[in-house]
C-alpha cells in the first residue's frame, strides 16, 4: 500500500512544510503570486501519490506516479526563483530543496520500475 511508503511520508512532510512556508511568505514577505505556486505544486506531490495507492491499473499507478514527479521537479523551480529573488534564506532553501530533491529521485525510481514491468 503506498500510502504507508517511505515516498508517501516523506511527499506529506514536505507538503506540511511547504504550507508553513507558503504562510511565512504570504504573511511576513507579502510574496503572493511564487508562494501560491510553489503551494499548488507543492501539496500536489503527496495527493497524487495518494492517488496512485487507488490506481485501477499500472499504467494509472505509474501515470499518477508521473504526475507527482513533475510536480516535485516544479516544486524545485519556484524554490529556486524564490531564493534567487531574496524571498527566502540560502539556509532554509537547502533544506526545502534537499527534501523536493530526495522526493524526486525516489519517483524517478518508482518511475523506472513501474515502467518497466
Amino acid at each position: 500500500m503506498i500510502n504507508n511508503s517511505i515516498v508517501y511520508e516523506k511527499a506529506y512532510k514536505f507538503a506540511l512544510r511547504i504550507i508553513k512556508a507558503f504562510q511565512y511568505l504570504q504573511f511576513e514577505k507579502k510574496e503572493f503570486i511564487l508562494s501560491k505556486q510553489l503551494l499548488r505544486c507543492g501539496t500536489s506531490i503527496g495527493a497524487n501519490i495518494a492517488e496512485a495507492n487507488g490506481a485501477i491499473s499500472n499504467n494509472d499507478f505509474s501515470a499518477k506516479m508521473s504526475i507527482a514527479y513533475k510536480e516535485c521537479l516544479e516544486a524545485k523551480y519556484w524554490l529556486n526563483l524564490l531564493k534567487d529573488t531574496n524571498y527566502i534564506e540560502p539556509k532554509v532553501f537547502e533544506s526545502i530543496y534537499a527534501d523536493a530533491d530526495e522526493i524526486a529521485k525516489m519517483l524517478f525510481s518508482i518511475l523506472k520500475t513501474t515502467r518497466i514491468q
